[in-house]
């Protein structure tokens, strides 16, 4: 069962403007990142359900994070029908995103009043999804559509939270564009936790490179 309610999750989400996402199948491994991007300030942590067994990875990571990191709010990705929704829930996933709009998963999730974020492209897409509940809408990928798209939809619709995952850097500009045109919070994989940081084992870069870009979402908030 989660433990933070969608309202909850969301309010973190708006609060540290970031949420780290990654996937690899080593449990040991899993634990390292994320305790070091716990240890940089990240509250949030969304893991991407891709490889085979990806189930018993996050069961144990979730555990990891509710008896070791208080306060870390563990997801999960990548998750493209109701049962697998239903799964990680039963593992105590906190919030579930999606690649595309399913209205199988918004019954589920809502049912038990966890967040779900699913991805959306156009702005028939994000009405469907905010008419089924959803809280925080996530623009994938990112890249294809850009800050022009969020900054076109947030005119005519200035409540809708937007979380870009796909194409959001560490880099100043990136984000600042970002969040100039309006995101609620960022989704970042591989320019966070890259690959060079998984193979090389360089935690303790991972965590500062945490810090470094939270404390970049902050000045350019408090800049807006």
């Amino acid at each position: 069962m989660a433990r933070y309610s969608r309202l909850e999750v969301v309010r973190v989400m708006q609060e540290t403007g970031m949420v780290p996402l990654f996937y690899h199948s080593d449990i040991e491994i899993g634990k390292k990142v994320l305790k070091a991007c716990y240890d940089g300030g990240a509250r949030l942590m969304e893991f991407t359900a891709r490889g085979d067994f990806a189930f018993e990875v996050f069961s144990e990571l979730n555990k990891y994070a509710l008896g070791e990191l208080q306060g870390m709010i563990m997801g999960v990705g990548s998750i493209t029908d109701a049962t697998a929704a239903s799964m990680y829930l039963q593992m105590g996933a906190n919030f579930v995103v999606t690649p595309s709009l399913r209205e199988d998963i918004a019954i589920v999730c809502n049912r038990r009043k966890v967040l779900w974020s699913p991805g959306c492209g156009s702005l028939t897409e994000i009405n469907k999804a905010e008419e089924l509940g959803c809280e925080l809408i996530k623009l994938f990928p990112g890249s294809t559509y850009g800050p022009g798209f969020v900054k076109a939809i947030k005119g005519p619709q200035p409540w809708t939270s937007v979380m870009p995952t796909g194409g959001v850097s560490t880099d100043e500009a990136n984000l600042r564009a970002w969040f100039d045109a309006g995101v609620t919070c960022v989704g970042m994989g591989s320019k966070l936790i890259s690959k060079d940081i998984l193979e090389e084992k360089n935690f303790e870069g991972l965590q500062q490179k945490v810090v470094d870009t939270l404390k970049l979402i902050e000045k350019i908030r408090g800049e807006e």
